[in-house]
């Protein structure tokens, strides 16, 4: 008779939650999670990973109880907010799955969309990520955030999925892959699109928020935009150039134009406003064109600084060896 086969053990998957005063959905979003765990339970094993940007509500010591309840809760607290987005990324790098799922706390994004994704990920997809029909907002943060979308989208190098947020299932290579990344400022949706890899988009309407508020203003929006544009996009550079030699040849040409002016018209009045208007257009678009270049300036600033993705103050349910240095 020959041997049995071993049966090919179920994958471990990581759901990734970077949480931020978040104490009124932690509750649901559990039960939620447990419950996938179990509907899942054939297919795969379930840990959640928590990232607690330094709250300043109940959010860690609720962390703490779910952590002493059930093993699968981890978390670690960060000595002071990082910032969202390497939140995420430092989450990702506690993770252990052979996939990781990236879902916000307020419920927003369904957590159950996982069997789909994992459905997805086992047919050879190295990244799944939820394209947004529709989200309960203003019309005016809507088509803010569109016109967002398409403008990032038409100057980054790479094509950057439009209506797509930090809500999906990566396979462990692309984590891998994001681990070197040594941005100061990353901007992952942008990153994830740039490395390649076998990617689909699947449409979903998101949700209306649990409880609290929406942590992204405009303000917060526009900085998230301009982070994307320079970290992903030449073309700013690349107009400063253009537009400097633009201006340079049009002053080449007015001068020319002046010069033979003045020639055929020894009596033409010398003008005073029109000499202060083109002085204070040149200042203005030398400190226009200096900032485009300090900003990819500061980046490589930070870059060679070096400093840590984010420190870790606190951890839940982690081994000394799986904390890893950031």
């Amino acid at each position: 008779m020959g041997e049995k086969s071993t049966p090919k053990p179920k994958p471990l998957i990581s759901i990734s939650i970077p949480v931020l005063n978040e104490e009124g959905n932690l509750e649901a979003l559990y039960s939620r999670l447990a419950a996938l765990a179990v509907e899942m339970e054939d297919r795969c094993n379930l840990e959640f990973v928590f990232s607690d940007n330094h709250s300043s509500d109940r959010t860690w010591s609720m962390l703490t109880e779910l952590a002493e309840r059930d093993t699968r809760v981890k978390a670690i607290r960060f000595s002071k907010n990082f910032g969202f987005q390497r939140s995420i990324l430092a989450n990702y790098l506690h993770t252990r799955g052979e996939a990781v799922m990236q879902v916000d706390a307020d419920l927003q994004d369904p957590p159950e969309m996982l069997e789909q994704f994992f459905e997805l990920w086992q047919k050879g997809y190295h990244v799944v990520y939820g394209v947004r029909r529709g989200r309960p907002e203003s019309l005016f943060i809507s088509k803010f955030r569109r016109a967002g979308y398409w403008f990032i989208d038409k100057l980054s190098e790479h094509p950057i999925p439009r209506n797509v947020g930090d809500f999906r299932l990566v396979d462990r290579k692309v984590v891998n892959v994001l681990a070197r990344v040594k941005s100061p400022s990353p901007y992952l949706r942008g990153a994830i699109a740039g490395f390649g890899f076998k990617q689909i988009g699947l449409p979903y309407d998101r949700d209306a928020r649990v409880a609290g508020q929406s942590k992204f203003n405009v303000s917060r929006l526009i900085r998230l935009g301009l982070t994307a544009v320079l970290n992903h996009s030449t073309v700013p550079l690349r107009a400063a150039s253009f537009l400097g030699g633009v201006i340079l040849a049009l002053s080449l040409i007015g001068a020319s134009y002046y010069v033979i002016y003045r020639l055929m018209h020894p009596d033409f009045p010398v003008g005073i406003a029109s000499l202060h208007i083109l002085m204070l257009f040149g200042i203005g678009l030398n400190a226009f064109l200096l900032g485009v270049i300090g900003e990819y300036l500061l980046r490589i600033y930070l870059i060679l600084r070096a400093e840590p993705i984010a420190i870790v103050e606190h951890s839940l349910n982690f081994e000394p060896s799986e904390l890893k240095s950031l």
